[in-house]
């Protein structure tokens, strides 16, 4: 903020996020968590906790970024389903090859069993 904007009466606000409880200005303000329009006539304090964000935009501009969104989301979907569907198959595969190879690579560890004497060894006869 510039000391000739304060001198010449000009409000310069550069805040563009608020949180619940925050004294907000006149004007539209958008829940980024629920999408839900919360309008101000004077100055009050936004509902909600700290926890909750508002953005404070022109209705014009919401309408104008929900297609872009909507667009980002119609591009993205196929490379969601084929990295999810690659991410299932490829766990399916690898749990099977675990399973057909894990009687043929043994450490000679069994976790289940537990030697307390040691192990079994042959008892000589007398």
């Amino acid at each position: 903020m510039d000391q000739e904007d304060r001198g010449k009466g000009k409000e310069v606000n550069k805040m563009f996020k608020y949180k619940g409880g925050q004294k907000g200005r006149k004007g539209t303000y958008w829940n980024l968590a629920n999408g839900a329009k919360v309008d101000i006539a004077e100055e009050d304090i936004l509902p909600g906790d700290e926890k909750s964000a508002h953005v404070r935009t022109h209705p014009v501009v919401v309408l104008l970024a929900s297609p872009l969104t909507g667009m980002f989301y119609v591009i993205a979907l196929p490379f969601i389903v084929i990295v999810t569907t690659v991410t299932l198959v490829g766990e399916k595969i690898l749990a099977g090859l675990f399973n057909f190879l894990g009687p043929f690579v043994s450490f000679g560890w069994r976790p289940k069993e537990a030697h307390f004497e040691g192990k079994e060894r042959k008892r000589r006869q007398k």
